[in-house]
């Protein structure tokens, strides 16, 4: 595909055709996505006797006690009980007051509320939004360029709204790389199909060892996961979209149908960092519309190159906003 334009990139029709020609790419995602299911059935054995706790929902109209599984119901399985309609758009969850992620297990008896992407509390969700949008961009990215070409994910700063992108960092062994507009196209559109399958985010909080296994292949992320797990309690949280896995303190929105119209803008070599290349993006969550000037707007300030900088933690996805730098407002 593109074979003049788009030489670096390995973009075929659909996921599963592309992975056919990188067979040690499919060895490798095979062997994480093992590890992964290992992790979630081992700790699902570890549960034991199954515990009832109360749940109750705090809708806008009125409370209502749901009766769930401790360490397996998820605010998604309590959405459902209410009606089919409410998990399809409930992006996040409170749980007593803080965020949750909708596929998490609830671990206690709580009070829950389910936040749309139109919540008051827009903020939260917007910051999961977009972080959603990083993590899934680095699965677009992951699959896109051709076995030939060494690429390590690197990690995502934490979102900051005011930026206009969205972002993630990688390091691709390409000198100078100034992506075509036909690349870009090429990037936007796998980044939709993959959010068309509206697939869900699963998260698994495990231990250094199953995360150092998960990401044996990526070098980058072997030296970030000891750094993360000792800021972090000694537990690392991993997140999954269809085959991809990726480390991530979240929260992040509960599935990929939330999304809607989304283009990958740029793509900016990192100043001072050797072959690190700033992929950026903007999306809208689904049933925001805009006309094409105005949505050409966004487009053209998510193609500037985004600022927001790592500090230590940050560059592993676990650092507050408060504590992000940025160079310049863009």
């Amino acid at each position: 595909m593109f074979q003049r334009s788009c030489k670096n990139l390995c973009l075929a029709s659909n996921i599963q055709s592309r992975y056919k020609s990188l067979s040690s790419k499919i060895e490798a995602k095979e062997k994480q996505n093992l590890l992964f299911e290992k992790e979630k059935k081992q700790q699902r054995t570890a549960i034991g006797r199954i515990e009832k706790i109360q749940v109750i929902y705090e809708s806008p109209v009125e409370e209502i006690t749901l009766i769930m599984n401790k360490y397996i119901s998820t605010p998604t399985d309590c959405a459902r009980h209410i009606s089919e309609g409410l998990s399809k758009v409930s992006a996040l969850a409170l749980v007593d007051g803080s965020p949750w992620d909708m596929n998490k297990p609830l671990t206690s008896s709580c009070k829950l509320k389910l936040l749309n992407l139109l919540s008051p509390e827009n903020k939260v969700v917007n910051a999961a939004f977009w972080r959603t949008c990083s993590f899934i961009l680095g699965a677009v990215i992951d699959m896109a360029f051709k076995p030939d070409i060494e690429i390590h994910l690197h990690s995502f700063p934490i979102p900051v709204i005011k930026s206009g992108s969205f972002i993630y960092d990688v390091y691709l062994d390409l000198n100078n790389w100034e992506p075509v507009t036909q690349e870009m196209r090429a990037l936007s559109a796998q980044f939709i199909k993959l959010v068309n399958q509206e697939l869900p985010i699963e998260r698994i909080d495990t231990t250094e060892s199953v995360a150092l296994d998960i990401f044996q292949n990526n070098p980058i992320k072997l030296k970030q996961i000891p750094e993360i797990v000792k800021s972090n309690n000694n537990k690392i949280t991993l997140y999954r979209i269809g085959n991809h896995i990726d480390i991530s303190k979240g929260p992040m929105i509960g599935n990929s149908s939330l999304i809607g119209r989304c283009t990958i803008t740029a793509v900016h070599e990192v100043p001072n960092k050797e072959k690190i290349y700033r992929f950026q993006g903007v999306a809208l969550p689904k049933g925001i519309l805009l006309n094409q000037f105005a949505y050409s707007l966004l487009e053209n300030r998510a193609k500037k190159l985004n600022t927001t900088t790592w500090s230590i933690l940050s560059e592993t996805n676990y650092e507050d906003e408060s504590f992000t730098e940025m160079y310049s407002r863009n």
